[in-house]
């Protein structure tokens, strides 16, 4: 099944007036570190720049530890940012859009493993990192997608698993990229993934 936002996917259409970053984001409880990763994100061979992400394993521990073994073995890199609506969101991590013709890119690969729903107070503002998935609400694998305005009509349907802490002028420019109808965009827009350790990490925000 293709891996849409179901709940009113057609309200990408809707914008909103707010730019606020990152929704009701508690602290980490005393002793928990949030995993911190950088996107790279190409077109055409050219650098469109890097954002800074940071997980939370407090609120989504099965997310984070899946989107981590995936980083940790490459599955990322080459994948797209395969569907993109301005004033809405970005989604990407579809394995089938490594090699598969562009009509398959977003529909996931079926041995993939699933992630049961891990909903969270945290609201789905600009920022914001979700698990995509189909009807199902524990049907999350790879896919995920970014908050580049906020999106309250999400809250509690989606599984929000971190947020952007540096580079959303990189998200507004893939959500701004020329598109077909599907909304992929018409040159393949695609992320490396990597995670940082030590001095790479930048200060969590509070």
């Amino acid at each position: 099944m293709n891996y849409v936002l179901f709940a009113l996917v057609a309200v990408g259409l809707v914008t909103t007036a707010f730019s606020r970053s990152d929704g009701d984001v508690p602290p980490p409880p005393p002793g928990v570190e949030r995993p911190q990763y950088k996107i790279t994100v190409t077109q055409n061979g050219k650098t469109l720049g890097s954002m800074i992400i940071e997980l939370f394993p407090d609120v989504a521990p099965k997310h984070v530890a899946n989107f981590d073994s995936l980083v940790s073995i490459g599955f990322y890199n080459g994948t797209a940012f395969h569907r993109v609506i301005p004033g809405f969101m970005i989604q990407g991590g579809d394995p089938n859009s490594k090699t598969k013709p562009r009509e398959q890119w977003g529909f996931g690969d079926p041995s993939q493993k699933r992630i049961p729903a891990e909903f969270s107070k945290i609201a789905h503002r600009r920022g914001i990192i979700s698990a995509a998935r189909t009807a199902d609400p524990n049907s999350a694998t790879s896919q995920f997608f970014i908050c580049v305005a906020d999106a309250p009509w999400l809250d509690g349907q989606y599984s929000v698993f971190g947020r952007v802490l540096q580079g959303m002028d990189v998200a507004d420019r893939i959500a701004e990229v020329e598109r077909d109808q599907r909304d992929n965009p018409i040159d393949k827009v695609e992320m490396t993934i990597v995670k940082l350790s030590g001095k790479e990490r930048i200060p969590t925000k509070k």
